[in-house]
């Protein structure tokens, strides 16, 4: 998806291609729908023959009932076309709409299997925009546009073969103007492909910013910043708006040159016909029949420049989501995946893992870094910002793999697991939880399809949440907005305990689980994870050292590396980085509870 393989990838309508196999999980429809498309293409055809034996046969001949006849017969016609022009439009946007559906969600599916890794090196915003717009385009094609340009090449086809049938020699008028028409169409047709992909990405890219901007208004608001964001977007909406202007630019001459040429065309055989009629080569309901056929050809032609127009659109579309669909995730399953043992034990063992972010592959987060945590057990990891605690939830949870040694669960290498098994098996409560604008309940109870009322909240009880849940409108049914802007950073943390519990997985994995709530909920909450983690490995990223006191064995990380390990006592005796740690909060603390005590 990056911007180079986009720009590296010349679309065309093939791209289209990709989408077949969505029409062939709907064969039975679009086999009526081009039925349906064939009837009304041939009753079109017959309205010309209709009106060229009522100008010879009814105005020049000796019966008039003939002209009555005649006009029901294009009425009868009429009804034909109207009836599958109706049922053609209905299937075929149904059909647009269909495949629009199941493009969509399998294009999601597929953006929740990939790894982390293409999250970082790819804006969400831009993502977003291919799974909307983008579809929207698709949509277009598979309903109007295709339904058009079918009708209107079925008629073409059939408009310039009764042509040859009625005159061959005014049709080869026509047929030396169809190269002008053609060659064109299929020049101009590339550049407008070149100028729609460049348009679509310049409002991929202006839908990118706003969904940031919009995802950060409180910040913005809070320092002013809304003139200046809006001065930026402004400028992201001129370059989408001046891609798409060059794009429509191109189109417009690409509909001048053809409704031109084609008219200018169809003149020249009206006026060569008219030279026939007179010099009595032909009659004059065959000048009118190919005339009619003349003008619906020329028309079909003009029609389909349009179209080209938006199904090339409608290509880079196309491109860009199979760009999406292409990608493979960084972490899959083993062909054989492994089994953990049951029941779980939890023990883990990290062996020499090296690893960097691909964003970041020259600068190390871990070097050679052993440790083993024995089931049961609670170990804690500490050390100043950026020391690579976090990572090492990121890789036992195999959102990433390192690029040297092996991480075990149960004696088990990870790598040889399903990654979903895995992280069945790992309750994550994370220092900064995804909140989503669903209710109470389904937060707490996201991932567990069998989780029932009573198991929430007993799981809300323990995680101390209960209390002000109940408090609120709908207490657990209660909508809580996006990323849960009704709640306070406490009450959002509380709830993502409640999802830990809630999951009873043997592993815990506590990233700040206790940094946003205030002394009193702490303090609950602390001794609810007390309690949760009986007979659970429990791994703590802490930058308070206060709640890692009670800890099995701590774990001093600095620059990638485990510097300490042992007991807070044993650790306080070495008077290594953690002791200068210690020491700088605890005196802290210290000076903040004798100034809170000043008159």
């Amino acid at each position: 998806m990056s911007k180079a393989t986009s720009s590296a990838k010349q679309q065309s309508l093939s791209s289209l291609a990709a989408l077949l196999p969505y029409l062939q999980k709907r064969k039975l429809r679009v086999f009526w729908a081009f039925v349906a498309l064939i009837v009304a293409a041939a009753a079109a055809l017959m309205l010309p023959v209709a009106a060229r034996f009522m100008i010879d046969n009814g105005f020049a001949g000796d019966n008039p009932t003939l002209i009555q006849d005649y006009f029901l017969a294009i009425i009868a016609v009429t009804v034909v076309l109207a009836v599958s022009g109706s049922l053609r439009y209905y299937l075929v946007m149904t059909i647009g709409e269909r495949v629009t559906a199941d493009l969509r969600q399998d294009v999601f599916a597929h953006l929740l299997k990939l790894s982390p890794q293409f999250y970082d090196e790819n804006k969400s915003g831009e993502i977003l925009s291919r799974l909307t717009a983008d579809t929207s385009l698709i949509k277009s094609a598979f309903g109007a546009s295709a339904s058009i340009a079918l009708r209107q090449f079925l008629t073409l086809i059939g408009a310039v073969a009764m042509m040859v049938v009625t005159s061959p020699r005014l049709s080869a008028f026509v047929i030396i103007a169809i190269p002008f028409i053609v060659l064109p169409l299929i020049g101009f047709g590339r550049m407008v492909r070149n100028r729609a992909r460049k348009a679509q990405d310049a409002l991929a890219e202006s839908a990118s910013f706003a969904t940031e901007a919009l995802g950060g208004v409180r910040t913005l608001q809070s320092f002013t910043a809304e003139t200046q964001t809006s001065e930026f977007f402004s400028n992201s909406a001129e370059e989408a708006y001046k891609a798409a202007q060059s794009a429509t630019r191109a189109r417009a001459f690409l509909i001048f040159l053809v409704i031109f040429v084609a008219l200018t065309a169809v003149v020249g055989v009206l006026w060569s016909g008219a030279i026939a009629v007179i010099e009595g080569q032909m009659t004059g309901g065959e000048l009118t029949q190919f005339v009619i056929f003349a003008v619906m050809a020329a028309g079909s032609l003009s029609e389909l420049s349009n179209v080209w127009g938006e199904l090339s659109q409608a290509a880079g579309a196309a491109g860009r989501l199979s760009e999406i669909l292409s990608e493979k995730p960084q972490i899959t399953a083993p062909a054989q995946p492994a089994s953990l043992p049951t029941p779980a034990k939890g023990n883990i063992r990290f062996e020499g893992v090296s690893f960097a972010y691909p964003s970041a592959a020259n600068a190390g987060i871990t070097e050679q870094l052993s440790f083993s945590v024995e089931a049961g057990q609670t170990v804690a990891i500490v050390g100043p910002s950026g020391a690579g605690k976090s990572t090492l939830f990121q890789l036992l949870c195999r959102f990433y793999d390192p690029q040297a040694g092996r991480i075990l669960v149960d004696d088990v290498d990870i790598k040889q697991l399903d990654p979903t098994h895995l992280r069945e098996r790992i309750a994550l409560v994370p220092q900064d939880p995804a909140i989503f604008a669903e209710t109470v309940a389904q937060n707490i109870g996201i991932g567990r399809q069998t989780g029932n009322a009573r198991d929430i909240q007993r799981a809300a009880a323990m995680a101390q949440a209960h209390e002000f849940i109940e408090k609120m409108n709908g207490a657990y049914a209660s909508l809580i907005g996006e990323r849960g802007v009704t709640l306070s950073g406490g009450q959002r943390q509380r709830i993502a305990i409640a999802r830990a519990f809630l999951k009873d997985a043997p592993i815990l994995l506590l990233d700040e689980a206790t940094s946003a709530l205030d002394a009193h909920s702490e303090k609950l909450v602390q001794k609810a994870l007390d309690e949760v983690m009986v007979g659970r490995t429990t791994l703590v990223i802490a930058h308070r050292l206060a709640t890692v006191l009670k800890a099995d064995r701590i774990l001093v990380m600095d620059k990638g590396e485990i510097v300490e390990s042992g007991t807070h006592q044993q650790l306080v005796a070495k008077d290594g980085l953690y002791a200068k740690l210690a020491r700088m909060q605890f005196s802290q603390q210290q000076d903040d509870i004798s100034a809170a005590a000043l008159p």
